[in-house]
């Protein structure tokens, strides 16, 4: 696959920076649309207020009634890392907050798939709740919520995805997404929905005297913020202004070591120091091993992880879902060997020949595991990619995985709308999509899929691009401006972490990790300036290259820290010998 690197066009300066912000961290964040200082305020008092949450008040009031008449709530979550958080935050802040009962149910994806289907709430049934809370899902479950009215159990839906058609008959729907709401952020991820809710929640209790009457102390929300940036960053919503905030605190308590002990024993685990945490690690380190319960047995390890208080057995935990993970690191190898293998038959060259939208099924692949496939794959060849697993001996499920252009859900509900009955059943944002279908429908709906996918990409959306901030100065390769790039975020989707590039001379390359390539760099012929590098999964049989001697390079600027002592590194995320 070829890439393309492109420079961000240089924005114009504005006069209401800082003297002492450095220029490049200005033209940095001016290419991110951010236009003054004031767009960065990362202070909990420059938060969106929740009331413009459309149902939210509905809600909190439904939540007081059950509070202060100690009913029964149980809790319906996800089998994600943003589900598994934010089962955590609403367990415990409403057990914080005086509840007399909280329970929490997650449905197992092999047996019973996603949501708030009436099969669950068959389940849910035995747990003898007042009223069920979904969380990061529930905008969808028309059926499931027409189950449990009629069982007689209310439903609170909270959740943040695209809504179809219909919405539930719901007790309350809190969802920015939800037609109508005006919260000027809809990119908050169902742990920052829920998050909002529990803090309306503790007002209207205040206001009661609910916490004086009781003697309860009133319950700081401040000490959810490690588990809502864990799931904002894990469920790759974009870090506009407002979840840059709930990251930038969330960060700041674990930082601290003000975190729950689970997610500590996940960062010791991955080998990962608080001290030095970026978001990008509750993105790479922790959510994998918290998703990886989910993937290949039951996200309620997940979730006790998130809840248990005792550090020892947090430590338990957290080993258990590290080995989960490697066995899912395992399992997904092989499946990535495989999809490789059957694309063998088709022109791999960027031809015109090989599908736009690519569609691939395995009976034997692990349904847990089809969403990272089709992400590995999309990764290689830069066009859509569905990966699919057996649901049943009649049906198949679908992780979809999109680039830039191309809003997945619609090109599914574009496919719906031309073949009616083609999918059972769809789902998800603009970039990642879950979908059902019958096995013998699989050939039709991979040509109705690339037929939706040419009709809404050109041939020049199907390179990979690299968007770069430009080349850095052989002056600005040091460890202050490293740091003030560290620290300048938390950077994520669709407000990314600056990336350079340049061209170096080649002074050492090896290989170290089985697949990750070691580099010492040189400004100029002469070698006068060194710089090391690192590119991690490179393609083992073009590196080490010995007939390179001059390399483009896309680059990170980072710390590393050995043995105390820290030296510039480049993170590369692109390298192409040259010369």
């Amino acid at each position: 696959m070829n890439t393309k690197i492109t420079r961000r066009s240089a924005p114009e300066w504005t006069s209401s920076w800082p003297e002492n912000l450095h220029p490049r961290l200005q033209s940095i964040y001016a290419a991110r649309g951010v236009n003054s200082l004031g767009d960065m305020e990362r202070s909990l008092q420059a938060m969106l207020r929740p009331q413009q949450l459309k149902g939210l008040q509905g809600a909190v009031e439904r939540l007081v009634r059950a509070i202060i008449g100690q009913e029964s709530l149980l809790i319906v979550g996800d089998f994600d890392a943003d589900g598994a958080t934010s089962c955590a935050v609403g367990m415990l802040a409403l057990r914080d907050m005086g509840a007399a009962s909280v329970q929490y149910l997650v449905p197992n994806r092999f047996e019973f798939g996603y949501g708030l289907t009436p099969e669950i709430v068959a389940v849910a049934k035995g747990y003898k709740p007042d009223l069920i809370i979904t969380v990061d899902n529930g905008i969808s479950s028309i059926e499931g919520v027409a189950a449990s009215k009629a069982a007689g159990i209310g439903v609170l839906v909270t959740d943040h995805h695209l809504p179809g058609h219909e919405l539930p008959d719901a007790e309350a729907i809190v969802n920015p997404n939800q037609p109508g709401c005006e919260f000027p952020s809809k990119n908050l991820a169902g742990v920052g929905v829920i998050f909002y809710l529990m803090s309306a929640l503790r007002s209207a209790l205040r206001e009661q005297g609910w916490f004086a009457s009781r003697g309860i102390p009133e319950p700081n929300m401040g000490n959810y913020l490690d588990l809502v940036a864990l799931g904002t960053v894990a469920d790759v919503v974009p870090l506009d202004s407002n979840n840059r905030i709930l990251v930038h605190q969330g960060l700041q308590r674990i930082r601290s070591g003000r975190a729950r002990p689970g997610i500590l024993a996940l960062l010791e685990i991955a080998g990962r120091q608080r001290h030095r945490l970026v978001a990008s690690d509750l993105g790479f380190t922790v959510g994998p091993r918290l998703n990886a319960a989910g993937r290949l047995d039951d996200m309620s390890l997940g979730i006790e992880c998130l809840l248990c208080e005792s550090p020892d057995l947090a430590r338990e935990m957290a080993i258990e879902l590290d080995d989960l993970n490697k066995d899912r690191r395992s399992i997904e190898a092989g499946m990535q060997q495989e999809a490789l293998k059957s694309l063998q038959s088709l022109v791999l060259n960027d031809s015109a020949d090989m599908p736009w939208g690519l569609c691939l099924y395995d009976g034997q692949w692990h349904q847990g595991v089809i969403g990272i496939l089709a992400s590995r794959i999309k990764e290689r060849f830069h066009r859509p990619v569905i990966a699919f697993a057996d649901a049943s001996e009649e049906e198949i499920k679908g992780s979809a995985r999109s680039i830039p252009g191309l809003h997945i859900r619609d090109a599914l509900d574009a496919v719906a709308s031309a073949h009616p009955g083609l999918l059972t059943k769809f789902g998800g944002h603009a970039m990642a999509a879950g979908m059902s279908l019958k096995k013998s429908d699989f050939p039709r709906f991979q040509q109705a899929f690339d037929e939706v996918v040419r009709q809404s990409l050109s041939q020049a959306d199907l390179q990979a691009e690299i968007l770069s901030d430009g080349a850095l100065s052989a002056d600005e390769f040091n460890l202050p401006l490293a740091h003030t790039l560290r620290e300048a975020g938390p950077w994520g989707q669709h407000f990314p972490e600056p990336v350079f590039d340049g061209e170096f001379y080649l002074v050492q390359q090896r290989i170290v990790g089985e697949k990750h390539l070691k580099l010492v760099l040189a400004m100029d012929p002469a070698g006068q300036q060194l710089v090391d590098a690192i590119a991690f999964n490179v393609d083992v049989d073009v590196w080490p290259n010995p007939s390179a001697e001059k390399i483009k390079l896309a680059y990170r600027l980072d710390v590393n820290e050995f043995r105390g002592r820290e030296t510039v590194q480049l993170m590369a995320v692109h390298v192409e010998a040259i010369g």
